[in-house]
């Protein structure tokens, strides 16, 4: 009861806080719905029991703010029902529709208790959000801005925007890093939270750090570890889609989800629903390159051998006609030869003889002759001697020489030596090349010399 002090009533605090407390369990005798943002859900997990701060923000400030409570028991039905729908436990930072009552306790002061949470609201919140940032971005005319970046032809070099420790992480790299083609890339970490409020401006920061070193990476990829749609909320917010679409070099993601793309999914210029697939989508630009490269590769190893087989079954054609028609001038001039010989050996007996005859009527002469002085006529007897022994070795002599310079024109008319003087002969589908009127630019020859042969491709003729 109330005391009366100098005409005054006065009441102590437990008197008025137990008033308010019946006027309101009188005013407020049922459950209602309320929508408010919970900013820190407070969940202790010895107790099992939760403290929520909730706000009501207008224009970023805070208009109305309140305490609550979710006992055990009613957090364990509401975390399950998030879980089953949301594919995420309740946390902070999420707009709710919840129902709750009044409670005031004289000790404890005001606050709600909260007995159920609509989980299908905060997904319906977070739909309006992604489908409001998607209308700026295409108001704004960036929407696709990177996507039609050209990637690399080959994207070695990535910049990593993850968290060391992101099971996501491990798996992008145990895929580029262990591919059985042993492709090579360059990859460089740019840590940063990659979920709740603060990855937006963690990831918009390290956007910024990789612009300052551009010119090193051909590709960003923000690569995250498995997560429902509340944990990804971050990825609808419109500066973080915006900071993506006007990114200077392509964006990948693999932020390792199966449902609801994100607006920075959808924004950036390569998605994949998990940072494996990522990794895999790499390496396929790779493996794109080296398939037709080794395709290639084999066709021309597989021509180049038929190529030389058949060029040296010519060759060999060429050097058994080339043998034949040797071996025949040589026979040729081998038998012009003997007859020459043969002829000079004839014509040498008939000048000794005929000479022998002329000296055989001299000296009869000289014996009839008895009038010319004996020494006179003995230099003359010894200077014909001279002439007549002398003049069939001179002709033995040049005609040794001619036989001589026959053979010499032989051997320098000889192939091989010709080859071996550092001549060759070019051939052009199988026959000798002799103008290059015959020939065509970027036709394969095949020149023979004296040590072997080699295939060219004509790049330019002169006349």
């Amino acid at each position: 009861m109330p005391e009366k002090i100098n005409d005054k009533t006065i009441f102590s605090l437990l008197e008025v806080t137990n008033s308010i407390k019946k006027t309101l369990e009188e005013r407020y005798k049922s459950a209602f719905w309320i929508k408010a943002e919970m900013n820190k859900l407070n969940h202790y997990s010895q107790s099992g029991h939760c403290f929520p701060e909730l706000v009501e923000k207008r224009d970023g400030k805070i208009i109305a703010q309140i305490k609550s409570t979710i006992w055990r028991d009613d957090y364990q039905n509401i975390n399950r029902n998030f879980l089953r729908i949301l594919k995420e436990p309740l946390k902070d930072g999420i707009k709710i529709l919840f129902l709750a009552k009044i409670s005031f306790d004289p000790a404890f002061g005001l606050s709600l208790q909260i007995i159920d949470i609509d989980p299908q609201y905060t997904l319906g919140d977070l739909e309006n959000e992604k489908r409001e940032t998607i209308k700026k971005l295409q108001l704004d005319g960036i929407y696709d801005k990177n996507k039609n970046l050209q990637l690399s032809f080959l994207p070695q070099r990535i910049a990593i925007i993850s968290v060391a420790t992101s099971k996501g992480f491990g798996d992008f790299l145990d895929v580029i890093d262990k591919n059985s083609w042993n492709y090579k890339f360059f990859y460089l970490l740019f840590p940063t939270i990659l979920q709740g409020d603060k990855a937006v401006h963690g990831i918009i920061s390290q956007l910024e750090r990789i612009r300052k070193v551009i010119h090193h990476f051909d590709a960003v990829a923000i690569i995250r570890g498995g997560g429902g749609d509340v944990g990804l909320s971050c990825y609808n917010n419109y500066e973080l889609a915006k900071a993506i679409a006007v990114f200077p070099i392509p964006v990948i993601t693999g932020i390792g989800h199966v449902t609801n793309e994100t607006v920075c999914e959808m924004i950036a210029h390569t998605n994949a629903i998990t940072p494996t697939k990522l990794a895999e989508y790499l390496i396929q630009k790779f493996h794109d390159f080296s398939v037709p490269i080794q395709n290639a590769k084999e066709k021309i190893v597989d021509k180049s051998r038929r190529l030389l087989s058949e060029e040296n079954t010519k060759l060999e054609s060429e050097l058994k006609l080339f043998r034949s028609m040797t071996i025949n001038i040589l026979n040729t001039n081998g038998n012009q030869i003997k007859n020459a010989s043969y002829a000079i050996q004839q014509q040498s007996k008939f000048i000794v003889k005929n000479n022998h005859e002329k000296l055989n009527v001299l000296q009869a002469k000289t014996r009839i002759a008895t009038k010319f002085n004996l020494n006179q006529l003995k230099v003359a007897v010894t200077q014909l001697q001279g002439k007549i022994e002398i003049q069939p070795i001179l002709y033995l002599k040049n005609s040794e020489l001619a036989l001589e310079n026959i053979e010499k024109n032989i051997q320098i008319l000889n192939p091989i030596n010709v080859l071996k003087r550092g001549f060759s002969i070019t051939h052009s589908n199988g026959k000798a090349v002799k103008d290059v009127s015959q020939l065509q630019e970027g036709e394969v020859i095949n020149t023979v010399l004296f040590s072997g042969t080699l295939d060219s491709i004509i790049t330019k003729i002169k006349e």
